[in-house]
């Protein structure tokens, strides 16, 4: 083996048992047992990349973001090829969790994604900020996801970061605007009737909170248009409305995590067989009756400062006090 060449070899026999038992102590959830045994692998074969891509793959199921930093450099300076290795995405989510911008671009350029330049006003401060303009456009974010997960829509903010931008159940623990840091690999995908499939990561953990709380209330919508004028009002004001009753679908995990239409933008619900919501509870089919696609009593999530959500229920009501009511606003999150 030539060290410093960075020849490939074949990795030795002891390092394969050790290696596996160490994943599978992982799927366990026994992250000390398996981190000693990943570190007696690196020790066995520490000019393999790929006993330092492990170490550093563990220490991001840990949230220890400055280990799996340093773990990460270590594989990358080991590859045998220059672009495109995941160990560099690895990197990208270590240094964009703590924040090093610098070493952030370095990794998403060295995966292959192009990474505008940066507005500034000298050299120096060229790379101090995070990675700007990259236009990676919607996504879905699996939320809480070893939990009570929940799959919303979210903005893209670089290759590791998406904005929440619907308003989270209040079993997630998540507001709306929050920034979550999310894994690299999708599981499952959002289609839409246009034709469009949206991938869906899981969230690694929150980056940055939202100081907006969440609500709960209770709408007495006469009609869709009702309800969408509330949605209206909020986004007007800079925050956000949603009517639980038609966006929140119940699915199985296996569900979850296909490839699964979705409503969002789409108007009124379709029957949907994977839908697992029943009468009388959140979701497209939970909220329908025998000939009916519309039930005035809506429950609504509301993201809004508590000196400003009163006043959007009572001025949407007064726009249309005939068809307008609310009632029993609770903070839930």
């Amino acid at each position: 083996m030539r060290i410093f060449g960075k020849a490939r070899h074949r990795p030795s026999a002891d390092w394969r048992v050790v290696t596996d038992r160490a994943f599978t102590l992982i799927g366990d959830g026994r992250y000390e047992d398996a981190g000693t045994l990943l570190t007696r692998a690196a020790d066995l074969e520490p000019w393999l990349s790929e006993s330092w891509f492990n170490l550093a793959l563990l220490h991001k199921f840990r949230h220890d973001w400055e280990q799996a930093r340093a773990a990460g450099l270590r594989a990358v300076a080991l590859l045998d090829r220059s672009v495109g290795a995941p160990d560099w995405w690895n990197v990208g989510i270590a240094a964009t969790a703590l924040q090093d911008w610098a070493l952030a671009r370095r990794a998403w350029q060295a995966y292959g994604l192009r990474v505008p330049e940066a507005p500034a006003a000298g050299a120096a401060q060229l790379h101090a900020g995070p990675p700007v303009g990259m236009e990676l456009g919607s996504a879905a974010v699996r939320l809480s996801p070893e939990g009570e997960a929940e799959v919303v829509w979210g903005r893209r903010l670089d290759p590791a970061r998406i904005e929440v931008q619907n308003i989270p159940l209040p079993s997630s623990g998540r507001r709306w605007g929050e920034v979550v840091l999310h894994d690299g690999v999708p599981h499952g995908e959002r289609t839409t009737a246009a034709g469009h499939a949206y991938p869906v990561f899981d969230e690694i953990e929150l980056w940055a909170p939202s100081p907006v709380p969440t609500w709960v209330v209770l709408l007495e919508a006469a009609t869709e248009a009702d309800r969408d004028a509330l949605e209206a009002l909020a986004a007007d004001a800079g925050f956000a409305a949603e009517d639980w009753s038609s966006s929140v679908r119940l699915l199985c995990r296996s569900c979850s995590e296909s490839r699964m239409p979705s409503d969002e933008g789409e108007g009124a619900p379709r029957h949907d067989p994977h839908d697992h919501s029943v009468p009388g509870h959140p979701g497209p089919l939970g909220h329908m009756t025998s000939g009916e696609l519309w039930v005035p009593e809506r429950e609504c999530g509301l993201a809004a400062p508590a000196s400003l959500v009163r006043g959007l229920l009572d001025g949407w009501v007064a726009d249309s006090p005939d068809t307008r009511e609310w009632r029993d606003l609770e903070e839930v999150c």
